[in-house]
């Protein structure tokens, strides 16, 4: 007897790491900084958020972890409304890392930097320790655990500000500038712990062939509003494009010589 199919729908796969639809947001002193915003991020996606000083990156940034809150428009993330009833599970599962790590490390040791969020959130002993552990290890920085933040280079202070967010477990990675201020080395380093985190990566940058390096998608933010998606080779081989928002490839950077990132 010939076996019986059954056909239907398929199940629904997991929702985007970050939805955004229709988001517009005003300063209290009237300047409009963004002006409906739709823009989706999949899971493990590797997104780069280019555009000019003032485009807006930064304030939609800001409305991902509900820091801002929307004027018109939604913010999702994992299928979550960013919300006051959602806040604390919006807040550990989007980790911003800021450009300035002195801005997230202030314990005496880089133990209890990345032990803050995770203990606030009520993780105790053991269970603790072990995220802790796991967080620096990931970073490369396990053996530095009990060194204060201070005495750490500024690439280092950098690794230990992602292992803080990494500790809390995030489905999306944050990052803003990423590469700023690092030495060559540093800058390898980073990236090559980027491409190893199994988590969803929205990079804010200026450096565009750290985008290229790292994210197989961008999207450019100018005047408040998405000019462009699409492969980031793609776009940074758009003269026209990049003239008209104010982005500039290094001299003699050539991105067609450089192999899409995969992923």
């Amino acid at each position: 007897m010939d076996p019986v199919t059954v056909s239907g729908p398929m199940p629904p796969g997991p929702p985007a790491s970050l939805d955004v639809r229709g988001l517009a947001y005003a300063y209290p002193d009237g300047h409009q900084a963004l002006f409906g915003i739709d823009l989706t991020v999949d899971r493990g996606e590797r997104v780069a958020l280019l555009g000019p000083n003032g485009a807006g990156k930064t304030t939609l940034v800001l409305h991902l972890n509900g820091i801002l809150a929307a004027g018109a428009g939604t913010v999702h993330v994992a299928g979550l409304p960013v919300d006051a009833e959602n806040m604390a599970e919006v807040r550990r599962r989007v980790g911003i890392v800021f450009q300035d790590p002195d801005d997230q490390l202030f314990m005496p040791t880089v133990r209890e930097d990345v032990a803050f969020g995770p203990a606030a959130a009520g993780l105790r002993g053991a269970q603790l320790r072990a995220r802790v552990d796991t967080a620096l290890d990931r970073v490369g920085m396990g053996s530095f655990a009990d060194r204060p933040p201070h005495h750490l280079s500024f690439g280092q202070r950098r690794r230990v500000a992602v292992a803080t967010v990494l500790a809390m477990e995030p489905e999306v990675l944050v990052l803003d500038e990423p590469s700023s201020n690092l030495d060559p080395a540093s800058r390898r380093e980073l990236a090559d712990i980027l491409r190893s985190l199994d988590v969803t990566v929205l990079m804010v940058t200026h450096d565009l062939p750290y985008a290229l390096e790292l994210c197989p998608r961008s999207v450019v933010l100018s005047g408040g509003v998405i000019a462009a998606d699409g492969r980031t080779q793609d776009l940074l081989c758009d003269s026209e494009l990049m003239g008209r928002h104010r982005l500039e490839l290094p001299f003699g950077f050539d991105p067609r010589s450089v192999a899409a990132p995969v992923g």
